[in-house]
This record gives C-alpha cells, sequence and structure tokens, in this order.
C-alpha cells in the first residue's frame, strides 16, 4: 500500500536521490532536487527501508516521485527520453555545474563522516557530458516467445528488469552508429538462447568492436596502449589524459626517485610517469595484465619500465629501492584495498602514495588507515568521469609525516 505526500526536497543523496522530512522523518525521492516541492508516493516506510541509515538518523522512508509542484531552477530537460525509467543516469534533470556542485559536496561529506579533516578542491568537469562513454555492456533477459527481446539496461530501482535502449545520448557517436545493426543480431541469435546475456561494445583508436576478445588500441596523450576489449580501462578518454598527468604529478612532488604502480593492469600510469622518476616498476597480481604491460612498454619506446606480476600476500618484496625513496599509486577496483594489501602498504612506507578511487565511501575508510599510519592527505581531487551519473572519481596525494 502507498500513501502519497507533498514534501519540501532539501538535498540529494549519495545515489543522487532527493532527500526530504515528513512528520519527522526523512524520505528519499528519487528524480527530486533540493529545493523542490514534490508530490510522492511512500512505499516503504522508514523503520521498514533496507538502505543504512545516516549517522544519527533513521534509515529514510522510499517514495516514488508523482509530480513535481515546484520545480528548481536548476531542473533541465533530461537528454535521454528514457531518464528515470533506464537506470544508468541519476542525475541528468541537473544543470550540469550543480553535478559537479554535488559531487564535491559528497566527497566533503563522506570524509567529515569518518571525522577526516581533508580539503576537497571542486570536483573538475567532463569537456565532454554527453557522447563520453566509449564502451557500454547491454543485456537482455532470457528470450520469451511471446515477449519483444528488450535490449539495455537494467530499469531503476529493480534488480533484473531490462529497459529497451536503442541509443544511449552517453555513448561516444561512433557505438551509437554501430548499436541498431548489433542489437539486430543480437535479436536474431537470441532464439537460439535459454539465459540472458551480456554484451560489448567499445571505441578505441581502431574504431567500434564487440569483440571482447579483440586486442584494441587506446591513446592517452603520447602514449599508444594495446589490450582486450574485455579488459578495464577508463571510459572517459576525453578526460582521463588530465587526470593522468594530474596522478603523476602528485607522485612525484614530494621527490621521490622511484615509483610502484600497484594495480598498474596494462600500465596506464607506470608508462605515462616514466620521465618523471629513475626507476618505475609496475606491479600486477595477473599474468596477463603484466605481459600486456610489458608489449606497451615496448611499443612506446620505454624499456627501462618495468613490469612484475606479483604474489598478493607480497606486493613489494623484492623491489631494489626503499619505501623512503619511492611513491607509489594505488588504483583499486570500486571495493578499495583489502587489510593485507594496507598493512604492506604501510609496512614499505612510501614517501608518497597516490590514491585514485571510483568510490568515495572506500576511499575515505583506507584514508582513516593511512592517516593512522603517518600520513598526511593534500586536498583531494574529484574528477567527473560519469556526468549525468552518481559516480565520481577520486585522486588523493598523500606524504608520509610520522610513523
Amino acid at each position: 500500500m502507498t500513501v502519497e505526500i507533498d514534501i519540501e526536497i532539501d538535498a540529494l543523496d549519495a545515489s543522487g536521490s532527493g532527500l526530504g522530512r515528513y512528520e519527522g522523518e526523512r524520505v528519499r525521492v528519487p528524480f527530486a532536487l533540493p529545493g523542490e516541492r514534490v508530490r510522492a508516493a511512500v512505499w516503504r516506510p522508514a523503520r521498514a527501508s533496507a538502505a543504512p541509515p545516516a549517522a544519527g538518523d533513521a534509515a529514510p522512508a522510499e517514495a516514488d516521485l508523482r509530480e513535481v509542484l515546484r520545480a528548481s531552477p536548476e531542473r533541465v530537460p533530461p537528454a535521454c527520453p528514457l531518464f528515470s525509467r533506464c537506470g544508468g543516469c541519476q542525475v541528468q534533470h541537473l544543470a550540469y555545474e550543480q553535478q559537479l556542485v554535488w559531487k564535491t559536496r559528497l566527497v566533503r561529506e563522506i570524509l567529515i563522516a569518518r571525522d577526516l579533516e581533508i580539503d576537497v578542491a571542486p570536483c573538475i568537469g567532463s569537456p565532454r557530458v554527453l557522447g563520453y562513454r566509449s564502451k557500454i555492456t547491454p543485456h537482455h533477459d532470457r528470450p520469451r516467445g511471446d515477449r519483444p527481446l528488450a535490449i539495455g539496461f537494467l530499469r531503476a530501482g529493480r534488480r533484473h528488469e531490462i529497459v529497451d535502449v536503442p541509443r544511449c545520448p552517453l555513448a561516444t557517436d561512433g557505438i551509437n552508429e554501430r548499436l541498431p545493426s548489433f542489437r539486430a543480431e543480437i535479436a536474431a541469435a537470441a532464439a537460439g538462447r535459454r539465459r540472458g546475456a551480456t554484451f560489448l561494445l567499445r571505441e578505441a583508436a581502431g574504431g567500434v568492436t564487440t569483440d571482447p576478445d579483440a586486442r584494441i588500441t587506446e591513446r592517452v596523450g603520447a602514449l599508444s596502449l594495446e589490450f582486450f576489449a574485455r579488459e578495464f580501462f577508463q571510459n572517459n578518454p576525453f578526460l582521463l589524459p588530465r587526470m593522468v598527468d594530474a596522478v603523476v604529478s602528485a607522485a612525484s612532488a614530494d621527490g621521490a626517485r622511484a615509483l610502484v604502480d600497484t594495480y598498474s593492469g596494462s600500465g596506464l600510469f607506470a608508462l605515462a610517469a616514466a620521465a618523471r622518476f629513475e626507476q618505475v616498476i609496475g606491479v600486477e597480481v595477473s599474468p596477463g595484465a603484466v605481459a600486456a604491460a610489458r608489449e606497451n612498454a615496448a611499443r612506446n619506446g620505454l624499456p627501462a619500465v618495468s613490469f612484475t606480476a606479483a604474489n598478493a600476500a607480497a606486493i613489494f618484496e623484492g623491489l631494489p629501492f626503499r619505501g623512503a625513496d619511492a611513491a607509489v599509486i594505488v588504483d583499486p577496483p570500486r571495493k578499495g584495498c583489502d587489510e593485507a594489501f594496507l598493512a604492506q602498504l604501510v609496512a614499505f612506507a612510501p614517501r608518497t602514495i597516490v590514491y585514485v578511487s571510483c568510490n568515495p565511501e572506500s576511499l575515505a575508510r583506507d584514508l582513516v588507515r593511512l592517516v593512522a599510519a603517518g600520513y598526511q592527505a593534500r586536498a583531494l581531487q574529484p574528477y567527473d568521469m560519469f556526468p549525468q551519473t552518481r559516480h565520481v572519481e577520486t585522486v588523493a596525494a598523500l606524504r608520509r609525516v610520522s610513523g
């Protein structure tokens, strides 16, 4: 049973949903903006909410937006007709400059919640706010003979339902040009499948590929990097060079003569930093990624940059320099660094740590550990690698001051 209410929205939460208070209880309303008065249908009361509560507050009730009674001046028409149905975007209705303000504030509030007093610089925006994604992974559910096949992305607020997406405004022009024929190929082949499937479209220097095992080439500044299309690589090539330059500058700012690039993947940061250090070593637990990085070092004429496949339990073992002479770049997956890695990092005691994070929550958690171990963080710099969404990339530079 739902209950309709009229409510003033006063904030955005980390998911990009509006937050307001009604009869003393917080209510979360997706697609509502601060400063708006909206009509919303509450479908889950506060006490039954599965969402984690904010400090000192009950978990918000959950509601669906029914009508905007008084619109915010920051509300803009969404670029995509599927916005609010497709779950790929959360804030397409918010003016872009305000998206940057919100993401800056979000990072700052997450740090404050962890009692971290670190300045947060204004979020750097993307040169493209649409047409920037160089990779998308559409899905379809198990084909059913009596239903049209939906090929697209999860519906907002659902875990299983797929919204049909014939075109994605976040994707590059090349991907959208390839998408209609690829969708037709998927639909034609779907009759022989008994399960759902996920597909890849990726644009790189050689054009658009739909083969996850294809070798592709990405160019970042002067670097040319080759790897398999299925492998992780930042999906906003228009902002990436600026972030890479900032990471390399931060790593070399304290005079370290050597660099360790952990989670080094295909070698992006290690190779970009080659001119700034006497020694550069990329460390990876994946032998395949190490092989690709070595090939990229040769391709770019940087044979002095070395890559090694490390045992996860001994990441820094056998390095030919002391931590006091080194900087370390850390670029972990969304879950952040595990305790075993952090313990090894602290024991190695590098002069400088540059932490690149796609999740402010796990970044803040790990910063608590590093600050307690004697590191001081300079200002954090957020980057809007994914405009129109709730995601934000953050670079934190830390200098060893004690311990």
